[in-house]
């Protein structure tokens, strides 16, 4: 679970969420003193206790107003810990957290014309309405509006100013100290890439001329040709491996074009880049899977 997956619209609906959960508790209504010679079960008294909306005479007010807004948070929540593809009933549990949040709006609205002439709206059922609302509002434009669907706790920054500088990146793949760039080799000795030293105590010494330098032609010796200089990679495409990490969770997708995600890249963590095909990048994961990543934008490179 990475907290770096929440939006703003999320934290809009957390807050609206809580909220909600502390107005169930404050009054729903507020009995006028009227109801002293009412015949009510409050007769002969005008300070009347005012019910919340965890007693039983308000029901359904409980399930249809604050339990489902609780619901709908919490569904609207654990849906971005988890696969795009996950549904319930053919729908994302996003989806079913919006209908969630709509309907206990609906409710608070209706709720506003009960209860007759003897009392009025008290405290909690106000403030239940808001943050019904505003949760209602949150879920149904968070996908539509950037700076709701901007990342809540903004995109990791690396700890050094380049990639290859040292410091501890806990990041996957992530080019970790000592600044060189080389990679260790597995079989010992140096690191790939690092420059090769001549052995001094092989055969090849012995085959130096003394006082000269390693490698040198003899006197007398024709000037051996110089090297063929590496083709260079014409035909190479322009493309170049660099890591990079994505602003909020985002799918991978098969190389083959199918549409099922594979595997989800989470905000924090290094990825490498492969490949590009037009403007999606072929990416790796922490175990080694290959995938497409089809949305690019906002991605931070290394």
């Amino acid at each position: 679970m990475n907290i770096r997956s929440l939006t703003r619209g999320d934290g809009v609906v957390i807050g609206a969420a809580v909220l909600l959960f502390i107005a169930s508790f404050l009054d729903f209504f507020s009995f006028k003193c009227e109801a002293a010679s009412s015949g009510l079960p409050y007769s002969g008294r005008c300070n009347v206790d005012n019910p919340n909306g965890w007693e039983s005479v308000l029901f359904p007010v409980l399930p249809s107003i604050f339990l489902a807004g609780v619901l709908a948070a919490a569904l609207i929540v654990t849906a971005r810990f988890l696969p795009a593809d996950r549904k319930v009933l053919g729908m994302g549990l996003d989806q079913w957290g919006t209908a969630f949040a709509v309907f206990a709006a609906w409710s608070s609205l209706w709720a506003l014309g009960g209860g007759g002439d003897l009392n009025s709206p008290g405290v909690g059922l106000i403030l239940g309405l808001i943050a019904n609302l505003v949760m209602a509002a949150a879920a149904l434009f968070t996908p539509r509006l950037p700076a709701l669907k901007a990342p809540l706790l903004g995109a990791p920054t690396p700890q050094v100013a380049s990639p290859y500088g040292t410091g501890a990146h806990p990041g996957y793949g992530y080019p970790g100290p000592g600044g060189t760039g080389a990679a260790p080799s597995p079989y010992g000795g140096q690191p790939y890439g690092a420059p090769q030293q001549a052995d001094q105590t092989g055969p090849q010494a012995a085959a130096q001329p003394a006082g000269g330098t390693p490698g040198a032609p003899a006197a007398g010796d024709p000037a051996p040709a110089p090297a063929p200089a590496p083709a260079q990679a014409a035909g190479a495409p322009d493309f170049a491996p660099f890591w990079f990490a994505v602003p909020v969770a985002r799918p991978l997708f098969p190389e083959d074009g199918g549409q099922a995600p594979i595997a989800e890249l989470a905000p924090g963590t290094w990825y490498l880049a492969v490949d590009q095909r037009g403007q999606a990048l072929v990416a790796q994961t922490q175990d080694g899977r290959r995938g497409v990543l089809q949305d690019t934008s906002g991605i931070q490179r290394g």
